[in-house]
């Protein structure tokens, strides 16, 4: 996750690593000190850290750090008071709060960690978040009406983002943070967006049409008829093979599962809880997470046998979206009416720990990758 126990603190090495993440928010375990010190790398002197928290400015001499951890962080968007919230894995708590635009709705970071993009649903734009400071980029980028959805190609140059009252899909440059591009136009009122592993497809749930458009990411056209699903076809999650699609349909309380290869639904849908809205897929492409939002629950999915495994997980009230860390050891879930993120172990399927406090509405979600 992260962490990088210190055998012997006095090392060059540990300097320097310290020096690539300069600037980043950090966690640092110091001997002979309880509590675990989190800020933004200040300055990297020769033989000492200063690091800028909510403590203060603290000079840490390096051969007092036991463990370094920087990440991954989580970003929960917070519909009602328009922010971003921050939280560090690690320990579980929240270290940053980020204005945003009005009535942000999704999420999504660049697989460099470098960048996130909210889509704010009442101006009509998406914010660029630079993810080392934690600050905006320039002015809110102006897409179509009302954006929903929000997805990032694998090589972090194009963000694909639904807007729900036009019916169409904006084409985001991340380099020149503008739309390039004349929209895409898809079903009525799309909501989710994913792209496929190797970036040549986007899948777009149009909820108004129980419908899923396919884009072609080179031509950015759609090319073929829509694709049925259930009623009101809600989120979306692609395994990482590339093979399949798992739609939620959250008037139905199923899943549709999508073969990508025919772009057919070949099975009947898999019943899950009330009302599904967000869904994920583990990084080893094993176990789809839905959340139930009127349940409260999150339904596990084996993706072999395309059925539900073991009992509901209860979570916080009326649960929308969830994220699972790059290592696949936990499932995060943002609970909509308790203003908080429950956190699920993936091994035993269990919540552990107490539910994150954050701000108020949390709707998208996503981690960031470890990048160094």
């Amino acid at each position: 996750m992260g962490t990088r126990p210190i055998k012997d603190p006095c090392f060059l090495d540990i300097r320097m690593k310290l020096l690539e993440l300069e600037g980043q928010f950090i966690s640092v375990t110091v001997t002979g000190c309880c509590d675990v010190l989190q800020g933004r790398i200040f300055r990297v002197d020769e033989g000492s850290l200063i690091l800028v928290g909510l403590f203060g400015t603290r000079i840490i001499p390096l051969c007092t750090i036991s463990s370094i951890d920087f990440g991954p962080f989580a970003y929960v968007v917070n519909s009602v008071e328009d922010t971003v919230s921050v939280i560090n894995t690690a320990t579980n708590t929240v270290f940053d709060l980020i204005p945003v635009g009005s009535v942000p709705l999704s999420i999504a970071i660049t697989p460099n960690a470098s960048q996130a993009y909210t889509t704010n649903f009442f101006d009509n734009t998406v914010t660029a978040i630079n993810t080392v400071t934690n600050t905006v980029i320039g002015e809110p980028i102006p897409v179509g009406n009302l954006p929903r959805g929000i997805a990032i190609t694998p090589d972090g140059t194009r963000a694909y983002v639904t807007n729900s009252g036009d019916a169409t899909v904006s084409v985001i440059n991340t380099a020149t943070n503008s739309v390039d591009d004349l929209p895409i136009q898809v079903g009525n009122i799309p909501d989710a967006i994913e792209i496929t592993p190797d970036g040549t497809r986007a899948y777009v749930t149009n909820s108004g049409d129980a419908t899923v458009s396919v884009i072609n990411t080179t031509t950015n056209s759609v090319d073929a008829p829509p694709i049925p699903v259930g009623n009101n076809p809600s989120g979306i999650a692609i395994t990482p093979d590339g093979t399949k699609a798992y739609v939620t349909n959250a008037f139905d309380d199923t899943v549709s599962v999508i073969n990508t290869e025919t772009d057919t639904v070949d099975i009947s849908p898999i019943p899950v809880g009330r009302t599904p809205f967000g869904i994920a897929i583990t990084p080893e492409g094993s176990r789809a997470y839905v959340v139930n939002f009127l349940d409260s629950t999150i339904s596990v999915i084996n993706t072999a046998s395309d059925t539900v495994i073991g009992f509901p997980i209860l979570v916080g009230a009326q649960p929308i979206r969830v994220a699972i860390t790059p290592d696949g050891s936990r499932a995060y879930v943002t609970n909509f009416t308790d203003d908080t993120v429950s956190i699920i172990n993936t091994a035993t399927n269990t919540v552990i720990g107490s539910p994150v406090a954050v701000g108020d509405g949390p709707d998208g979600i996503a981690i960031t990758t470890i990048i160094i």
